[in-house]
């Protein structure tokens, strides 16, 4: 995600282009921007992530399952190791959750054990909205969701994560112009 596109630049791009440069707003899912390629041109950056939400959550519950394994647990071995997306590492060092002491370590490793084992997929949270303590509440109090408030929770996290993702990535000139701010050139 280094190169900065324009909306105006995805929406005209060849397919192959538009998917690779939106290929890492998804954790390791390059099938969700194939999924709206098709649906170009968006008006806005906002009615294009609101299309490829939707693609995810078009998809059946075991695929979702599927895609949200996919992601890194937060603090987690991935995390410790670096082996982590280029995007997630830079979420997660937000709360430096590659550098836990001991004890911390230990009680993120235990809520992710916990939390794998009752919805089978990570925890996922949009990191860049929080603190470590309000993550840690917020990894408590999801853990006792049933599994339908949980499912449909992880997709609004991963939808905040992306859109943070997508606004880092594209700019939407005509929304900037249209709102007096200044556009880049």
């Amino acid at each position: 995600m280094t190169t900065r596109s324009s909306l105006e630049h995805l929406n005209t791009c060849a397919s192959e282009v538009f998917c690779a440069a939106l290929a890492d707003i998804w954790e390791h899912a390059p099938w969700v921007a194939h999924g709206v390629v098709g649906q170009r041109p968006f008006a806005t950056v906002e009615a294009l992530h609101t299309a490829m939400v939707g693609v995810v959550a078009g998809q059946d519950e075991p695929a979702r399952v599927a895609f949200y394994a996919g992601h890194p647990e937060l603090a987690g071995e991935d995390a410790r190791q670096g082996t982590m997306t280029d995007a997630s590492i830079a979420e997660q060092g937000t709360l430096s959750l590659a550098r836990l002491d001991t004890h911390e370590a230990e009680r993120w490793s235990a809520l992710n054990r916990a939390y794998r084992t009752r919805f089978g997929f990570p925890f996922i949270l949009c990191i860049r909205r929080h603190t470590r303590e309000s993550a840690l509440q917020a990894f408590e109090q999801r853990l006792e969701h049933d599994r339908a408030t949980e499912l449909t929770t992880t997709l609004g996290e991963i939808a905040a994560i992306t859109r943070l993702r997508l606004d880092r990535l594209v700019s939407d000139v005509s929304h900037a112009a249209s709102h007096g701010e200044s556009v880049p050139s």
